[in-house]
Formats: structure tokens, C-alpha cells, sequence
């Protein structure tokens, strides 16, 4: 137990958040929920699941067949595309969605093109507040994690299953249907869930294109409306749904353990018009998700960049790199200190303890963000009064400053840096310590002298992926900042409000360029057979792409 007491003040940095928002449901103003169910709730409960359900079929239809094709056939390009399907994980949502409304936009270059050809464009259809623009880029945005749970699903059960139902008679996608499919299922059901999440916390993508859901509903309550009690209703809402789909989602991952096969044999070849068919399909999803939004972005960027690239963006540049950079290095050693103590004590109270420090990963930002705005205010108004009769004229002393957004990104963020460091403390064998203690160094000085070498790769790779995952994060930094201080994906947000793509092109590709840095670090651990999965996000995952 004396774990508990070790890890439960860092437990405490997501708790806090999510018990204050949890405890404010349960006093509910009747006003406000009066409020909420006459003119909020049926919209956006209404368009939250429509978007779910279009988004979870979506991203089935796209990732499932793009897994079963790289994982047991071969094709012009199929190397490529193992891993370069896993590339459009580097593109936030938010990015993906401005990039579609430009290039779909009456006067963005596809219609422009095809008025310059056919003389109309009238088949396109209007992309500005549609469902389909935003389905198509977030199901292009979150595919991977499918793609990638489903592929590893069909190589490690081995193809020895296909080989057999092939040889009583079945066809290849009879044998998809009646083998293949149902023996994956955990994993597809898995990575849909993962989807279904991230659909929930989007925050971006949902403004680019007008459309509200739960994150929209409560940034307007809290920023148009100035309703605090609106918002953290909201937000407990949300975390209702959230556990819903973190329960989901774990009961998929605990039927994973049942197919494993060893003896795999080559993959089949596929002949004739199936295996161009193959890579006509692999290459357009690769292109709408990855290549044509990247060339995009580059195209507006030189045609800006001009204009553009002044001190101020250089100041956004560096609130960027200073927020990602601190809060990269606050996470990365309460993660080490969490590894560390369970390494030590491995009851059953301390792993939960562990467990929910981590939890923080799976809710929005929106939902942290209104989960630790609201202490920090009540502990800003009391520290006021205090001050007041010393002399003290501000209004404010946390609330906006970086302490404040360092609270709700540490939060958010420590499962990634846990997972890496975590990761890494399990390659150090009990032998190693045991050394150290019979050469007469006491635990500290083991830490020191054995722990912390051993562990630099793994606490390098888990600050760099905080640090990339802050400088993509837009909900937070957008809700808690103190007004002007902004970031790139802050700066993306504005711009792309006033609909000035060109202009959002630059900090984004910036953003995106950084992004593809936990991505290729994914396809180097999927390509040499250490990993490829994602583990689930109360298990301390990390995606490699944020919102």
C-alpha cells in the first residue's frame, strides 16, 4: 500500500478535474438543464451520433479491407503501403478538415478545375457545413487506428486459418467473411472504439465545418454563453459517454487473447485485375489522406509564406515549442516516477493508482479544461481576497497563466510519456538491481546510477512525444490560454474561422511536419514486428496523431 501514497498525488492531476466536473452533475441547476434539453441536447445528442455511426462505418469500410489486403497479399506497392497508410496519422483532424473545405470549396481548385474543363461544377456538392465533408476527413483521420489493429490482428493469427478454408473449397472472400473476420473482430472492434473516441474529443474539425456536437455545444456555452454551470453539465455528460466507450472498448481488448498462431507462411499473390485493383485502392485512400492535403499545404504555404512568416508567427512558433517543451518535461518525469514506484511496489492498489493517473488520455480536452479551469478559479478567488487587503489590484492570478494550461495538458498527455518510460523500465531486469544492491548502493542510488542511463532512450522518446502531442493540441491551449497568447494550432483555429486557408496553411503544415515524428517512430516499431498495435488509452496509449 505504500505505493498508493506515493503515485496517488499524481493520480490526483487527473482526478481532481474529472471528480470537480463529475461532482458538479450530481447538484444539477434545474435552470440550466432546463435550458440544455429545451434547446441544446436534442441537436447535438442528434448530431453527435449520427456523426459516430457514419464515422465508425466509415472507418470499417476503409481501414478493414487496407489491413486484410497488406497483411496476407502481395501487390505492385504493397510495402509502401503497409506503412504509409499509417502517414495520415501525423495530420491533426482539425488540418485534414480545412485542407477538404479548400480544395472542395466553389472556388477551391477542384470545382475551379472542373469548370475550366466542363464548363460546370454542379455535381460536386456543397462541401461548406456539410455531413459528408466532415465524415470524409474524419474517417480519413482515424482510420489508421483500424488499420492498424485489424493488420495485426490478421498476421498474428496466422494464415494458416485462410490456407485451410481455401483448401475445404472456400473462395477468398468467403474466407474473409467466415474465418478471417470473425477471428479479428476484438481487434476491429477495438480500433473502432479508439475511432468512435476520438470522434467525441474532436474539437477542430467539428468548427471548420459548422457542425455541432458535444465539444462544440460546451466551448459556446462556456465562451459565447458565459454559462460555466452550461458547460460543466456538458462535460459530465461527456464523460459518461466516454466511459461507455472506454468499457466497450476494454471488453473488445480482453477477447484479444484468444487467436495467436504460429507457422505463417507466405503471402498469396494476387493475379490479373485483383492486384491493380489492390493498389488503385490503397494508393487513392493514400492520396485523399496523405499526399494530395500535404502537397496542398505546401502549395498555399509558398504562396503566403511571404506575407506570412513575420515576428508574430515567430512568436507563435515559440509559445508553441515553450508550452510543448515544459509540459514534455513535467510529464515525462512524473511518468518516470510512476514506472519507478510501481517497479517497487507491485500490489494491486498501486497499479490502479497507476492506472487512473493515466486515465486522462482517453477524455477530450474540452472535458480537462473545464475540469481543472474550475479549482483554479475558485483557488484564484480566494487567493484574491487574501491579497486584497495588502494591496493587491489584479483580477486574476492562475487562471490563464501557463501553470494553468500546464495542469490540464500534463493531464491529458502523461499516458504517452508513461507508456514510452513504462516501456522501457520493463526491459531492466530484476538481475541488474539485484547487482546493484550487492555491490551495497541503496535505491536512490540505484535510480541514479542504473535506472536513469538505461532509461534514456525511452524518457527521450516519451518527452519527444508529449512534446509533439502538446504542439498539435488545440481544445485546451484554445480554452485555459490568457487572451493573445496563442500557439500554431491555436493560430490554425482563428484563421480557419475566417476561412483564410492560405493563411492556416503554414502554422499547419508546420504542425503537420512535426507530427509525423511519433508516426515514424509507430511504422519503425511495426515494421521490425515490436509493436504496430495501440493499446488502449486508459492503458497509457499513445496515437501519434491528437486533435
Amino acid at each position: 500500500m505504500g505505493g498508493v501514497w506515493l503515485t496517488l498525488p499524481v493520480a490526483l492531476l487527473t482526478l481532481i478535474p474529472l471528480g470537480v466536473v463529475l461532482a458538479l452533475a450530481l447538484t444539477p441547476q434545474v435552470e440550466v438543464w432546463q435550458h440544455l434539453w429545451q434547446y441544446v441536447l436534442p441537436r447535438v445528442l442528434g448530431n453527435t451520433a449520427v456523426l459516430m455511426g457514419l464515422v465508425g462505418v466509415g472507418v470499417l469500410v476503409v481501414g478493414v479491407p487496407l489491413a486484410w489486403l497488406t497483411a496476407l497479399y502481395d501487390f505492385p506497392g504493397r510495402r509502401l503501403f503497409s506503412w504509409a497508410l499509417v502517414l495520415p496519422l501525423a495530420f491533426p483532424a482539425y488540418v485534414l478538415a480545412f485542407v477538404l473545405m479548400g480544395l472542395f470549396e466553389f472556388a477551391g481548385p477542384v470545382q475551379s478545375s472542373l469548370r475550366a474543363v466542363f464548363g460546370t461544377s454542379r455535381w460536386v456538392p456543397e462541401i461548406r457545413g456539410s455531413l459528408w465533408g466532415l465524415t470524409l476527413a474524419l474517417v480519413l483521420s482515424f482510420y489508421p487506428y483500424v488499420y492498424l489493429l485489424a493488420r495485426n490482428a490478421f498476421m498474428t493469427q496466422g494464415r494458416r486459418a485462410l490456407e485451410a478454408a481455401l483448401a475445404l473449397g472456400h473462395g477468398p472472400l468467403h474466407a474473409f467473411w467466415r474465418v478471417a473476420l470473425p477471428m479479428a473482430r476484438p481487434w476491429i472492434a477495438a480500433g473502432v472504439a479508439l475511432a468512435l473516441m476520438e470522434v467525441l474529443a474532436d474539437f477542430g474539425a467539428v468548427v471548420v465545418f459548422n457542425y455541432d456536437t458535444f465539444t462544440t455545444a460546451l466551448y459556446k456555452a462556456w465562451f459565447d454563453l458565459h454559462n460555466l454551470g452550461a458547460a460543466t453539465q456538458l462535460a459530465a455528460l461527456l464523460i459518461m459517454v466516454v466511459l461507455v466507450l472506454i468499457a466497450a472498448e476494454q471488453r473488445s481488448r480482453s477477447a484479444q487473447r484468444y487467436h495467436a498462431a504460429s507457422g505463417q507462411s507466405g503471402r498469396r499473390v494476387l493475379q490479373g485485375r485483383a492486384r491493380w485493383a489492390a493498389t488503385a485502392f490503397c494508393g487513392l485512400v493514400l492520396a485523399l489522406a496523405f499526399v494530395i492535403p500535404i502537397v496542398q499545404l505546401t502549395v498555399w504555404s509558398l504562396e503566403v509564406w511571404r506575407e506570412t512568416l513575420d515576428a508574430r508567427w515567430w512568436g507563435f512558433a515559440w509559445n508553441t515549442v515553450k508550452l510543448g517543451a515544459t509540459t514534455a518535461a513535467v510529464a515525462t518525469a512524473l511518468s518516470l516516477w510512476l514506472a519507478w514506484v510501481r517497479r517497487h511496489h507491485a500490489d494491486v492498489a498501486t497499479s490502479w493508482t497507476v492506472r487512473l493517473a493515466v486515465v486522462g488520455y482517453a477524455f477530450p480536452g474540452v472535458v480537462l479544461a473545464v475540469g481543472v479551469f474550475v479549482p483554479i478559479a475558485w483557488l484564484d478567488n480566494l487567493l484574491i481576497a487574501v491579497l486584497r487587503p495588502f494591496g493587491f489590484e489584479g483580477v486574476q492570478i492562475l487562471k490563464g497563466s501557463l501553470a494553468t494550461m500546464l495542469l490540464a495538458l500534463a493531464a491529458r498527455f502523461m499516458a504517452v510519456a508513461f507508456h514510452a518510460t513504462d516501456s522501457a523500465m520493463q526491459r531492466i531486469t530484476r538481475n541488474q538491481e539485484d547487482a546493484c544492491a550487492s555491490l551495497g548502493l541503496n535505491t536512490w542510488e540505484t535510480l541514479g546510477r542504473l535506472h536513469l542511463p538505461l532509461l534514456r532512450g525511452g524518457l527521450l522518446t516519451a518527452f519527444l512525444m508529449v512534446m509533439v502531442d502538446v504542439m498539435k493540441e488545440m481544445p485546451i491551449t484554445l480554452m485555459t490560454r490568457s487572451f493573445g497568447w496563442d500557439t500554431l494550432a491555436v493560430r490554425v483555429f482563428q484563421l480557419t474561422s475566417e476561412s483564410m486557408w492560405e493563411h492556416a496553411a503554414l502554422p499547419a503544415l508546420a504542425i503537420v511536419l512535426v507530427g509525423l515524428l511519433p508516426v515514424a517512430l509507430l511504422v519503425s516499431q511495426t515494421e521490425h514486428g515490436t509493436g504496430g498495435t495501440m493499446p488502449a488509452p486508459s492503458d497509457g496509449a499513445e496515437h501519434a496523431r491528437r486533435r
